[in-house]
This record gives C-alpha cells, structure tokens and sequence, in this order.
C-alpha cells in the first residue's frame, strides 16, 4: 500500500519495500557523468533501450531518449535492511524530522556531501541518518559540529536517486530510529573542505514494551476521532486515511504507527514534532501526538470560520449590489428613477427654479445641459462641463437680502459696537440716508485706512449688521496672482473662479458686503498684476458686467457693498486708489482708550478667560496707568494683548488656590506686566539746543536731533559743509533733509547774515529709535527748526510739537492726518502745536474732547514758524551762539 502526502513531500510505506520499488515515481539521472563517481557507467552506455552493467551491483540503469539530451533512472534493488548499522552519513534536515516507514524526498547541493552519498551507495550501503537541525533558518547541508543538530534521528535506506552536476536527490524512506552517541574522526580541515561531521556513529532507539490499557486505548480512540475530524474539516486528509483504514485496519491498532502518522500529517513546529520523535515512552507519545492534532484542528477550524466569513460578506455585498440594480430598473419602468443623467439635469433645474436667471446665462445653462446629454459619463470632459453647472447653478441669480435702511437702528449697532469713529458712522448713515430716500441701494467702495489696532476691520462686521447683510471677507496682502481675483481659464487642471465668485456662493445673495483687506500691501508677481484686476472690480460703470475668467459670463456686482482697510495710502497705486472713497479711521486719545478698555475690553477678556467680576477687578487708575506707560500706541489692540496678559496671569493664581480674588491697582500693575515700557512722557524733558519735536503720520511724535560733527581741521571757506543722516529714513524724508538745510541756510542769511554755521560745519541729523523705519512727508518744519536752533544755539520753545512740510522758498505746506497728529500731541504731554495754516479747517472739525487744552498756531511760512518757536527766551536759554564770521578773503 503507497500513501502519498503532497504538502510534506513524504510518502507513507506499508506492505513493503517492494511496494515503495513498483508504485513510487522514478527518479531520473540527468546531465554529464563525466569526471564523476559514476563514470564508469557513462563509458559503459550503449544504445539499447535497457542495459544491466555487472560492475553496479545492486543497481538497474534505463536510457530514454528525449529531444534535449538523454535521461536515466537508477533504481537500487531492495536488500535487507540490517537492523545494526553504526555508521551513517548525517544528511541535516531543516523543516521537519523524518519518521520512519515514511518517504522523504531530500535535495543535496553541497560537494562534500554529494561526494560521500555517492561513494557509500557505490559500496553498497544505500543508508544515511536523518537529523533535524536546531536552526532552521540556515540552508548549510554541512554540520560543523553535533551541538547543531538534534541527537535522535531516523534511519533511512536510499530507494532511488536522481543525480546531476549540481545537485543530488534522494528518495529515502525511514526505517528506524537512531540516537547520535559520536563521530568517526573526520579528515583534516582545508579551504576547499573546512571542518564538519560527516559520518555520526549511532546506535537504535529501543521502544520500551508497554501494556494497553483502557487510558492508552481512550487515547487512541481520541487520536483516531480527531483524525476523523480532520478529515472532515480538510479534503487534503480525507482520502489518504480513508485508504488507510479500509485497507489496513492494524494502522489503528498500531500505537506507535499512529503516532508517527499523526506526526507526519501535521502541520505543526519542527520542534513539536521532534518531540514526537524523541519521546520512547508510547502512552506519552500518543499525548504529545494527540496535542499536536488537536492543534491543527483548532487551527483548521479557525480557517474555515475566517473563510466562512469572508465569503457570507462577499455574498452579501454581492447580494446588495443585484439588489440595488434591480430596484434602479424597476423604479426606471415605474417611473419613480431617471436615468443618471436625466437625474443630474433635473437636479441643475431644481436649483434654479427659484432664481431669477437672465435670459443669456439661461440660454448658456440650457447649452450646457443639451451638452452633458451627449457626452458619456467616463468622459473627462463630462466631469469639466458638471464643474462648469455646479458654478454657474450655485450663484444667487435674482437672490438678495432685504436692506435695513432704518437710521435708528443703524445708529444703535454702530454704537453700540464701537465706540467714538464718528467719520465712519457718519459716512455709514449718509448711505443708509441716501438709499432710503432712492428706495433702492447702490454699492459703493469705502476705504479705511488707518494705524493698526483702530477698528477697521471690525466696523465692517458691524457695519454689515446693520444693513442686514451678508458679510464675506478675504485678504489681499502678499497676494501676487490676478486669478485669485479674475478666476482661472476653465483650459487649466484644476481651474477655479476668483475670490469675488466664491463671495457669491458663499453668502448666496447679491448684495454682500465684502471686505478686502490690507490693500496697501497687495504684491505683483508673474502671474500678474493684481492691482489691474482690483480697478475693474472697484469701477462702478464696469462692476454691472464683471467677467470672471473661469465662468466667462458678465456678473452684476453693482450692488456689492465693498470695503477696504489699509494702513498707508500712499502705498496705494493711483488709479485704485482713485475709485475708492477714503474714510480716515484716527487713532485714539488716552481718554477714549480708557473709556474703550473699561466697557469692552476687560469684559470681553474676563469672559473669554472664564473669571467673573468678584474674581478680578481692574481699577481705573491701573487703566490709566496701562495707557500711559504701557500702551501709547494709536490703536487699542496692544491694550487689549495686555489685559489679556493680566487676566491669564491671575486665572493661574485662582487655579493654584494662591488666591480667592484679585484686585489690580496703580501699586501692583508692574507685578503682572514687569517694568514700564515709557518712564517718561518725553525723550527730552527740556528741549536742548538743536532738536526739535515732530508730528508724524499715524499718529507718533519723533524727535529731530542734530549735532555738529566734530573734525581735527578748522573749517575753511573753500570747503563747504555736508549733512549726514541717520534713523532709517525713507526716500521722502532724505529729500526733506535736504531741502530743509537749504532752507535754514538761506533763512540764517537773511536773519544773522555773520552766522555762516550751516555752511561751514559738517551737521550730523538723526531720528531716534533708528531700527524703525520711517519715512514721513510732514517733517520739513521740523527739521529747519532743528537746524536753526543749531546754528543760532538757542533752544525751542518747551512743549511745543510742529507739523507741516517745506518748500525751498520757505512756504507751509499743508499735510494729511491732522486729527492722528493732534491725537499724538496729547499723547506725548504737549500743549502747544504748529499747524500750517492750510490745515486750519481741518483742525477746526476736530472734536472738542481732542483740542482741549491745545494752544495752536497756524503758519503760511517759516517766518511764522520762528517767530513761534523762539519768541519767548526759556528757563534753559542758552547764550547765543557767536557769529561764524567767513575769512576776509572771502568777504573781498
């Protein structure tokens, strides 16, 4: 009887050697005999169909012709086995161990071993010993010592081989087993050949007799059931033991035999199943097979339910999908379904039913639609024409909301929101006016422009409250590319319609109000310049048909409301800046800053922060403190950063228990903010000689200082004197230097004809706090004075603060920013201020809370400005400076 296990490569022997001979496929001799053990039978070849040579006893070689080169099959005639064979050749297994009556078909590429197999069957001792290694990861045939490889093996005869240049098969079936109890000493290590076991002397494991009793027998049973239930749970053993048990019914009266079968069947480690093979006591045996079949049981059982459960969900979801389209056909014949596309039309339709389309994007819309009819779904240009509709769809055609033009109740949002800004609210009801008495709103483009932290962006949200409209707001500094605004060509990958589109579909109405900020500080790249898209935007006679690149169709944008913010308005190009209506938004005196910090900031802070008004107060006098020492800034946004710092800082004291409630005062504001930021109110408490106080743009004061330049040579009439200037300065006040020093120099001719001092003299000019860069057109007042009092070494007048640019025939003239200026001075403690008489309207509409308190004085030239500056000597006058008088050389 042949049993055949494909998965291990074993074949299972029972009836004899001789069945193993007839049934087991041939192995066949392939390649060049040549040089080889064999040669012998190469040189003894003939052409006959089968030959027998007398000189191979034992052995049977076939010759078979083919079309690539001839095959032989060596068969080794079956001999008695002796049961006593001390010394075999150790072949080293690595996947599983070999049990004997089982067939093992072994591979062997390495010389040495190749050489020795070779030489023993040649002798006529077809036997070797089967071990199992101890690492099985290693592919070396050869074992260097016996430590690598376990000691009980079986014994193995050679029933056929099949030899070549590079690798020899074996088929060896087991007959025994074996124990290793040493080595024949081996030859001597070389390069070629290093150090290894190549003959192990052993000797045969006896099995000791044992008694069938009713626990061996219960165990038995239990192996042959699980057998059963293997084979019930896999095909791959249900026939194999099937034959078994019908043809053989001792195989389950054989204890030892079922073991080694239950071995040889499973799938288990190496060294479980050396453990079968080692184990001589039968009953314990039969246990450790037992286990090692109900391992693969349970193994064979989750497999099956991992499978089950793959294919109930495959079925299932196969079983949805038949479903599904079944319903898809069914509700198609009812009528209840379209088709996909007629479904993607229908839904387009629905969404503009209750729009108000124009007749040429409607005719568009209809093209469109005729169009995706046509195209196939898996086309690339069905999913670009679906993009298309889904824009042109989701516009609000006809959809605006309802203004509120009630004055009232704008007049309450906008003060209830922000406090002082009466420009903007004014210019804010003037709209609400104009379009109550039209019936009907127009949009407009209003520019903020302002220091930062003043409000701009967020009157916007207020003033979209009050209107009742939608609010959208995008950001258009750094911004370098026109189709952020215009929209891509619907030609590019990934193309998609401008900010103003996106405004529309987001608030769904067409009358936002739409807030662009920062639009002093928009870039220009090589994508072009997005200042050029802004003046088609912001132009009221092509706002009625803006057309966006990507949706290619003209856009009524004449009743967006557009607002911007911007910080300098020079840095504004000309052309945008002429289609905006300039609202200036002034920053804010200590008064309204701490009228601000006391209803809105600190309430809003205390809540955002989870404290509660009997956790922290905050005084006024610490408010007053804040804003004078702290935060001098135009805005309210960095007092507002530090009363959020104080808040913070006592949360964290609540949180540790350090404290039940806080109150903050003048005496331990510095505990929570660390020093002043501004010990004085003033760099110079008294003017010295040479300075001058300026008012700049955005609300700050700066400080013109100048100074003689010291050098070793006396100066001479032949040398005239320089000016070198320090502090950052921009381009416009580098010219304003210079001019001004042309000024002073004529105006010192003409007052102190002696004094040559500006002519002669090197004049070093500087503006403090030199990391700053400042660049403002308001300082040429400023700095002839400085140069003035220089010269003349008298002081300017103390707490006096000036404004206004120069020209080169000594003329005031006129400056912007007159309520930030005004707003400075107060700031910084001064009393007294020079205007340049052109301003006088402008400072005449200022508030009253703003010029209190302010003695003013209005000049057309600098003559005016002298007369005010050094009329009245001070308490610090110094002595007048002696003439510089020129060489009489010169004089001549």
């Amino acid at each position: 009887m042949l049993l055949v296990r494909v998965a291990r490569g074993r074949v299972l022997v029972r009836g004899g050697l001789q069945l193993v001979r007839t049934l087991a496929t041939s192995a066949v001799w392939r390649g060049n005999w040549q040089g080889q053990s064999f040669s012998a039978l190469g040189r003894q070849r003939s052409g006959s169909c089968c030959c027998c040579w007398n000189g191979l006893p034992g052995m049977m070689a076939k010759r078979f012709c083919s079309d690539e080169e001839d095959a032989f099959e060596v068969e080794l005639d079956p001999e008695p086995v002796p049961d006593v064979w001390p010394h075999v050749p150790v072949i080293a297994l690595r996947r599983a161990p070999s049990f004997p009556l089982f067939m093992d078909i072994i591979e062997l590429r390495n010389p040495l071993v190749m050489d020795l197999v070779r030489s023993k069957i040649m002798q006529g001792e077809p036997y070797v010993g089967l071990f199992l290694k101890r690492v099985h990861d290693s592919a070396e045939e050869l074992v260097a010592s016996l430590d690598e490889i376990y000691q009980v093996g079986t014994f193995g005869l050679i029933e056929k081989i099949q030899d070549s240049s590079e690798m020899l098969r074996l088929m060896v079936v087991g007959q025994r087993r074996i124990r290793i109890t040493g080595q024949l000493e081996p030859p001597k290590a070389t390069p070629a050949a290093p150090e290894s076991v190549l003959i192990a002397v052993v000797e045969n494991v006896q099995t000791p007799a044992y008694e069938t009793t009713e626990e061996l027998t219960a165990i038995r049973l239990e192996m042959i059931r699980t057998l059963q239930d293997l084979t019930k749970a896999n095909a791959m053993y249900k026939k194999t033991l099937r034959q078994v048990l019908h043809h053989c019914q001792r195989v389950v009266d054989d204890p030892v035999y079922l073991c080694d079968l239950a071995a040889v069947l499973s799938v288990s480690g190496p060294e479980e199943l050396q453990k079968v093979l080692e184990e001589t006591d039968v009953p314990k045996r039969m246990m450790q097979s037992l286990l090692v079949l109900k391992t693969d049981l349970e193994a064979i059982k989750l497999e099956s339910k991992i499978q089950r459960e793959v294919e109930e969900n495959v079925e299932k979801h196969h079983r949805r999908t038949i479903l599904r389209e079944q319903l898809k056909i069914v509700k198609r014949e009812l009528g209840l379904q379209l088709d996909d596309k007629e479904a993607i039309v229908a839904k387009y339709r629905a969404k503009l039913q209750d729009k108000v389309v124009p007749e040429n994007i409607g005719q568009l819309i209809d093209g469109q639609l005729g169009r995706l009819r046509t195209i196939e779904c898996s086309c690339q240009e069905f999913n670009l024409i679906r993009n298309y509709l889904d824009w042109l769809t989701a516009l609000p055609w006809g959809v605006s909301s309802t203004d509120n033009l009630c004055m009232e109740h704008a007049s309450e949002i906008l003060d209830h929101d922000h406090y002082g800004m009466e420009d903007v609210k004014r210019r804010i009801l003037e709209f609400v006016a104009v379009s109550a008495l039209r019936g009907s709103t127009q949009g407009r483009i209003l520019c903020f422009h302002g220091p930062p932290g003043v409000g701009k962006t967020s009157i916007a949200k207020s003033i979209a409250r009050a209107l009742n409209r939608k609010y959208f707001r995008f950001s258009v500094g750094g911004l370098t590319d026109v189709a952020e605004i215009k929209g891509h060509r619907r030609s590019y990958v990934g193309a998609l319609p401008g900010k103003v589109i996106h405004c529309l579909r987001t608030t769904n109405t067409e009358n936002p109000l739409v807030l662009i900020d920062e639009v002093d500080k928009i870039g220009k790249g090589p994508q072009g310049n997005p200042c050029a898209a802004l003046l088609e935007l912001f132009d009221s006679e092509q706002s009625a048909s803006f057309l966006d690149n990507f949706l290619d169709v003209p856009i009524d944008l004449s009743r967006v409301l557009f607002i911007c913010t911007a910080n300098w308005i020079d840095r504004i190009p000309e052309p945008l800046r002429d289609r905006m209506e300039m609202v200036e938004v002034a920053g804010y005196v200590p008064e309204e800053k701490l009228f601000i910090a006391r209803q809105y900031l600190v309430p809003q802070s205390m809540g955002d922060c989870g404290l509660s008004p009997q956790q922290l107060s905050i005084t006024e006098s610490a408010l007053q403190l804040l804003i004078h020492r702290y935060c001098r800034e135009a805005g309210v946004r960095h007092l507002r950063q530090q009363i959020e710092k104080i808040i913070r800082k006592v949360a964290l004291q609540l949180v540790r228990r350090q404290c039940t409630s806080c109150h903050v005062n003048a005496d331990n504001l510095c505990t929570f903010l660390g020093g002043q930021t501004f010990a004085t109110d003033r760099l110079y408490e008294r003017t010295p000689p040479g300075v001058a106080l300026a008012l700049a743009m955005g609300g700050s004061s700066l400080y013109i200082e100048t100074t003689r330049l010291a050098t070793h040579k006396p100066p001479t009439a032949d040398v005239s004197g320089t000016l070198h200037t320090t502090g950052s300065l921009g381009a416009v006040m580098q010219e304003s230097a210079q001019i001004a020093l042309t000024v002073a120099r004529n105006f010192m001719h003409q007052r102190h004809p002696g004094n040559h001092y500006l002519q002669l003299e090197n004049i070093h000019l500087h503006v403090p706090e030199g990391a700053v860069p400042k660049d403002d057109p308001s300082a040429g007042v400023s700095i002839v004075t400085a140069f003035v009092s220089l010269a003349t070494n008298r002081c300017v007048r103390d707490n006096l603060a000036m404004t206004g640019e120069i020209s080169l025939r000594g003329k005031v003239l006129p400056v912007t920013g007159i309520k930030q200026k005004a707003i400075a001075a107060r700031r910084s403690g001064i009393n007294c201020v020079i205007l340049p008489a052109d301003n006088r309207r402008d400072f005449e509409e200022l508030p009253a809370f703003i010029t209190a308190g302010l003695e003013v004085h209005f000049a057309a030239n600098y003559e005016d400005v002298y007369r005010i500056a050094f009329d009245e000597p001070n308490k610090n006058e110094h002595s007048p400076r002696e003439p510089l008088v020129k060489p009489s050389s010169l004089d001549a």
